[in-house]
């Protein structure tokens, strides 16, 4: 038991220490050692002692890993916060403490202005003659507020009225001293304002060109000079309302109507140039202010009036050189408007004249750059535009029209330039075919590109084939284009109905007569053109030739100008045609005679040939083959009109006749036998029912046998040896060999002798023969005598 109290009593002690504040343990410990067990307590104590170690230990595991973290990021934190404040606090505090300078310096000027404004408010209160009238404070207040103008008139009024009857203050001294300076101060102030309005409207002036042609554009009725002859009347208000930034916020409801589009009142605040004005008009300066007004303008005109080196390679560059000139006089003219004589009429007009001329100048020069019709029209639409705007402000345009209808040439000369490529385009694709058709809504798809009329054409069924190529429509449809084009130029040039009509009939005439008459003459020339191309191009020139009058209606009908006015301009298509339609019935002439040439190279007479026997002799190989290609060819004349088949086929004729002629008469053939004759008339023979065949329908009787007339005689007199009658016969019109010249007969008589001198070694030993040589002889003398005698 008594163990067991003292296990209890030691427990309680020891619940006691740990309870217990330290300053109060010593009772506790001795009622310890007034017992006989300290030993034992000692145990319980140092057993309790390592419990509280091991829980400890426990706790200080549990918690440890969390402790590390904090550290860590503890650490992490102080870097963080360590660059913060050298970065951006130290940045702040620098953009704070520069900031703060100014703050400061407003703050000690305001303590400053306090201050002598309670000065003076003061000193109001104590000067003589009533002078507390006066506000000082409102004068600086106006510094402050920029109001200059009432602030000069406070200072006149200072230094007239108050000072003198201050008296001989010494304050009233030194402000009599600074107030020369306050109106340097202010006139120094006033112009700086000046000089930025300048550069302002120097920046402006293409925003504000841009704003007032945008206006005549989308209203052209709506000029812009009104809306600046309604601030005219404002002109007295204005010097009211210096003090205040101009706006037309001051205008009556009456003027409002007028402000749906932006001016350049609201793009520029034109109040620097009405203070400074009526500042320097106070300061007795204003003809230094108007002369350095001016000069500034004139040279930022210079500035704006000198285009830029590649302004003609895009219409924004011609854009933006007319913005600039617009914004610049639209600003002059709303200042001559709106103030009292800072710039009248007559530097206004000076000014434009001086751009007028340097405007016209540079715009011949880089139009003429330009080859491009498209950009020419465009830039055209823009000059107008231009030109109407400032006409709208009262300025005078007329050399800007008048320059538009120089460019008129150039735009035709590129028009011409465009469309002769195109002409020849369209040669170069063509296919030089009748068009086929095999439908109705084919039919009249081309009928209606071009006009076409053919009751009999329209009566064959389908599929049926148009007489034209491809070439007719295109050419039709192309020739309206360009009277399209223009008529899009003459157009807001303000000319008549009959000067629009004159100018199109003129262009479309040098289109015809130069650009198309030029490409038809190209398809005409160019190589390896056949027969059939160029019977196809008489066929289209004739359809574009019969179209010319419809053309001649079509130009009234888009400009209203009857076609039978008096002095009206005349369509030169149907010459033009005309032209180009005879030049291809040449070429088809001179293409056939080139091909007889070809075939008649491969003759090969022989000319020392014998006197055949009583077989019938045949044509030559040569001319068979000739016949049958005129026979081929003669077969597609049949579209072409009747003269000029039948024209060609005479040519043709008449070709190989003096071919054949020159053969005869070639002076490199010095003999000719009478075998050689009748190979040749056996040839002629075939010739002549060629031509009797009727190749080419039209013909009355024998007429194209007529072209064989002179070789026939020539060569029957030879064969039938009928010199006789050529010689008693010569010379009337009844004469059988009327078509045989003397000196022909005579230069092929002269061959035949020497062929029967050499071929007749021994003629002096056979009587016929002899005979024959003196016959000859007599012939040749005989046809010289005739010769002679007709010679004299």
């Amino acid at each position: 038991m008594a163990s067991l109290e003292t296990a209890a009593e030691h427990e309680r002690i020891l619940r006691e220490i740990e309870s217990t504040d330290t300053n109060c343990i010593g009772p506790t410990l001795r009622s310890v050692y007034d017992g006989q067990e300290h030993g034992l307590f000692m145990e319980k104590l140092d057993a309790r002692i390592r419990n509280h170690d091991r829980e400890i230990e426990k706790m200080c595991n549990h918690h440890f890993q969390g402790f590390v973290d904090s550290i860590t990021e503890l650490l992490k934190v102080r870097g963080e916060a360590q660059k913060l404040k050298v970065s951006q606090v130290t940045e702040t505090n620098g953009h704070l403490q520069e900031n703060g300078k100014e703050v400061k310096a407003h703050r000690q000027c305001r303590v400053q202005q306090r201050n002598i404004a309670t000065t003076i408010d003061k000193l109001t209160h104590c000067l003589p003659g009533n002078t507390q009238t006066l506000s000082l404070t409102a004068l600086f207040q106006m510094l402050c507020l920029c109001r200059y103008y009432p602030a000069l008139r406070t200072l006149e009024q200072l230094e007239q009225t108050c000072l003198p009857k201050a008296g001989q203050y010494r304050f009233c001294s030194i402000m009599a001293e600074n107030i020369p300076k306050l109106r340097i101060q202010i006139r120094d102030t006033a112009m700086s304002q000046l000089r930025d309005f300048l550069e302002s409207i120097r920046k402006h002036s293409d925003k504000i060109g841009q704003t007032a042609m945008k206006q005549v554009h989308k209203h052209p009725e709506t000029l812009w000079a009104e809306k600046v002859q309604l601030t005219c009347s404002h002109s007295q208000e204005m010097t009211d309302l210096l003090n205040v930034k101009y706006s037309y916020s001051e205008m009556s409801s009456a003027d409002e109507q007028y402000l749906e589009v932006p001016g350049a009142q609201d793009l520029v605040d034109f109040s620097p140039v009405y203070r400074c004005l009526h500042i320097y008009t106070v300061l007795g300066l204003r003809d230094v202010f108007e002369n350095y007004y001016r000069k500034q303008r004139r040279k930022q005109a210079r500035l704006v009036l000198q285009p830029h080196s590649n302004m003609h390679e895009t219409l924004e560059g011609y854009r933006r050189y007319f913005n600039q000139i617009v914004g610049f006089f639209v600003v002059e003219d709303h200042v001559l408007h709106t103030t009292q004589g800072l710039v009248n009429r007559a530097y206004v007009e000076e000014l434009w004249e001086l751009a007028l001329s340097k405007i016209v100048a540079a715009l011949r020069t880089h139009s003429s750059y330009c080859d491009d019709p498209d950009l020419v029209l465009d830039l055209k639409n823009l000059i107008v535009l231009f030109a109407d705007t400032l006409q709208g402000y009262g300025f005078p345009v007329s050399q800007l029209f008048d320059m538009l209808l120089e460019m008129r040439e150039q735009y035709g000369e590129i028009l011409l330039k465009r469309w002769n490529v195109t002409f020849r385009q369209v040669i170069d694709q063509d296919n030089y075919s009748p068009i086929p058709v095999s439908t109705e809504e084919e039919y009249r798809q081309y009928t209606s590109q071009c006009p076409f009329q053919d009751p009999e054409l329209e009566k064959l069924p389908f599929p049926k084939k148009l007489p034209f190529s491809e070439f007719v429509p295109k050419v039709y449809c192309q020739l309206k284009e360009f009277i399209y084009a223009c008529l899009k130029y003459s157009e807001d040039l303000h000319l008549s109905s009959t000067e629009v009509d004159d100018m199109i009939r003129k262009s479309t005439n040098l289109l015809l007569t130069r650009t198309l008459s030029h490409c038809l003459q190209y398809a005409i020339k160019k190589k390896n053109v056949g027969l059939a191309e160029l019977v196809q191009v008489i066929i289209n020139t004739t359809h574009l030739e019969q179209s010319c009058h419809f053309l001649e209606e079509f130009i009234s009908n888009i400009t209203n100008v009857p076609p039978d006015t008096v002095n009206a301009t005349k369509l030169y298509g149907t010459s033009t045609f005309k032209d180009a339609r005879h030049a291809a019935e040449a070429e088809i002439y001179t293409s056939l005679n080139a091909k007889i040439d070809q075939f008649l190279q491969l003759a090969d007479y022989d000319w020392m040939a014998a006197v055949p026997g009583g077989e019938n002799l045949a044509a030559s190989d040569y001319l068979i083959d000739l016949i049958a290609f005129l026979k081929s060819t003669f077969s597609v004349f049949t579209n072409l009109p009747g003269k000029v088949a039948q024209t060609a086929c005479m040519s043709s004729c008449k070709h190989i006749s003096t071919s054949l002629m020159q053969l005869l008469l070639d002076p490199e053939v010095r003999q000719i036998s009478m075998g050689a004759l009748h190979q040749l008339d056996t040839d002629v023979k075939e010739c002549e029912s060629f031509a009797r065949a009727g190749p080419v329908a039209g013909f009355q009787g024998d007429t194209l046998l007529l072209a064989f007339s002179d070789l026939r005689q020539l060569l029957d007199l030879f064969t039938q040896w009928d010199w006789s009658t050529y010689l008693a016969d010569y010379g009337k019109p009844t004469c059988k060999y009327l078509r045989v010249n003397p000196h022909t007969a005579l230069a092929l008589l002269e061959k035949m002798k020497e062929t029967s001198r050499k071929n007749n070694v021994f003629a002096q030993f056979r009587k016929t023969d002899r005979d024959r040589q003196k016959l000859i002889d007599t012939i040749i003398k005989q046809l010289r005598n005739l010769i002679a005698q007709h010679h004299t």
